[in-house]
């Protein structure tokens, strides 16, 4: 899903033109904007900040302060891998160890084909199941290191 930088710019123009003389559009322009291009390109912020009349620095708080605005593109499959209390226990280290070696990256990176996005996450509300890794929405426990390869090659 990559853009350049004239069809980022068209792009969140469009998004932008029914907000463009009202207030408090901001939050929903930038969902638009994610939905629409996986993540929030520079060249949309600073379209937004032009046509809304917002300061750059401030739209960049708002895109930071909320978690689910994304700046750097993100995989098309997003790995989360609990490390709350009864998965550290039960070994959820080795999971995301794991996930490392076979993704090639590190916490919080995306792979350079896109195609995962590595999240370690405080809890995934499985405790029961115990260690967790959810992929997209798929969940994913009891889970041994030795399991996560062939989780992982199901996800193209």
């Amino acid at each position: 899903m990559a853009f350049s930088a004239d069809e980022i710019r068209e792009k969140t123009r469009k998004i932008v033109e029914p907000w463009r003389n009202g207030k408090g559009g901001l939050i929903p322009i930038l969902q638009a904007v994610q939905e629409q291009m996986g993540y929030l390109p520079p060249e949309a912020l600073e379209t937004i900040s032009r046509e809304m009349k917002i300061p750059s620095s401030e739209i960049y708080g708002v895109a930071t302060f909320y978690a689910q605005f994304h700046l750097k593109p993100r995989g098309r499959h997003v790995v989360r891998v609990c490390r709350g209390t009864a998965c550290h226990v039960r070994g959820s280290l080795k999971i995301l160890d794991s996930v490392k070696e076979i993704t090639g990256v590190e916490e919080n990176q995306t792979t350079e084909d896109l195609r995962f996005t590595i999240e370690p996450v405080a809890c995934l509300g499985a405790c029961g199941l115990a260690p967790v890794m959810m992929i997209d929405t798929q969940t994913f426990g009891r889970l041994t290191p030795d399991m996560v390869k062939g989780i992982l090659d199901k996800f193209e």
